[in-house]
């Protein structure tokens, strides 16, 4: 294969210089670092990715090769990937890289572009690869980079139209899950309990929710700002006190902002599988996988919700719930994949015993 340049600059002016892989091309957005070990297929293919580039701090990528199986979405959906250094045996990841034409940089300390990060915040950045590329594109992307809190995102990741999926083994209940950027996993963790899943566009209205007719609602996890997301709010909004609600990621922050708490952004987020929860019920700290960059302001919340889980490191809001409203949200992610699994059975479990009893 050609070798190429790559070029990665940051919003404050720094420029780092690499090796280049996958495909030549330029592309823009957050630089976001995730402090995982394994799980860079579940990762990249993750659609909470999207204008983001991801940034892997463990130093060597794709050493046990690529597996679709465990892929969260069709293809990898973050903008580039960045890392100290990719497998050449395999090189089944660089090769992924080039059939999804994804652009990729090796050759990089990510441990000082994580520092900086965590000093100073997520920044917005640049990235070109290719043969004759150049520091000054680079710099330029960064800087016309539009912030993430801009974009609808939701339109890139969501399904175009209406689907349904089954339960496996019969199914109890039909649930409508509003798709933001749903993860695979989400999915096959409601199937597995028997209930039918109709996965539904992020910009479906409280009448297509109605036309479905169904025994819940599920908001998936997505990206970016959970502002954008008017839709899914309303339809949080219409339902709830009406059927059991739940949400994921950035299904929590949607419930949040039903119950007209305020949303913020975090200097660097929480992504990667070794996030510890604390259960303010029972005082037990889970370790949990997790991939978001904003959060709901506690403090903000109404008194219908109930703060039940607890950052460990940070202190900000990992669970909300209402047990009169039949409400359920994990800021991070149940069913991993990758990460562990220490709250999948709790959490589905719960939700699925909320919507049996809302029949």
């Amino acid at each position: 294969m050609t070798e190429m340049d790559a070029y990665l600059a940051l919003e404050d002016g720094t420029v780092v210089e690499g090796q280049g892989h996958g495909v030549a091309g330029e592309v823009q957005g957050e630089l976001v670092f995730t402090t995982q070990y394994t799980g860079y297929e579940e990762s990249l293919t993750d659609p909470s990715y999207e204008f983001q580039l991801l940034m892997f701090t463990y130093p060597l990528i794709g050493n046990y090769g690529v597996d679709p199986e465990v892929f969260q979405s069709d293809g990898i959906k973050a903008e580039a990937c960045i890392a100290r250094e990719f497998s050449t045996d395999p090189d089944d990841v660089l090769q992924w890289f080039r059939d999804e034409e994804i652009p990729a940089m090796s050759g990089v300390d990510t441990r000082a572009l994580t520092i900086k990060t965590r000093e100073h915040g997520a920044m917005n950045a640049g990235l070109v690869v290719g043969e004759d590329v150049s520091e000054e594109r680079a710099v330029e992307l960064a800087e016309d980079c539009p912030p993430i809190s801009s974009k609808d995102l939701g339109a890139r990741v969501t399904v175009s139209e209406r689907q349904r999926l089954e339960g496996y083994g019969g199914s109890d209940v039909e649930v409508a899950l509003i798709d933001c950027g749903c993860k695979k996993n989400i999915i096959e963790s409601l199937r597995q309990r028997s209930i039918d899943v109709v996965r539904m566009p992020y910009d479906s209205t409280s009448g297509d929710v109605r036309d479905v007719d169904p025994d819940a609602v599920f908001v998936s996890n997505g990206p970016g700002d959970p502002a954008q997301y008017t839709d899914a709010v309303d339809v949080v909004d219409e339902f709830t006190g009406e059927l059991p609600v739940a949400g994921v990621c950035l299904g929590a922050q949607v419930v949040g902002r039903a119950f007209d708490a305020e949303t913020y952004k975090l200097k660097f987020g929480h992504r990667g599988a070794n996030q510890p929860v604390k259960d303010l019920e029972d005082d037990v700290v889970h370790i949990t996988a997790q991939n978001h960059g904003f959060a709901v302001d506690e403090d903000t919340l109404g008194s219908d919700l109930e703060v039940t889980e607890i950052n460990a490191n940070d202190g900000t809001s990992e669970a909300v719930r209402s047990d009169y409203l039949k409400v359920e949200a994990r800021q991070y992610h149940p069913e991993a994949h990758s990460g562990p699994r220490d709250t999948e059975e709790e959490f589905f479990d719960g939700v699925k015993e909320d919507f049996v009893e809302g029949l």
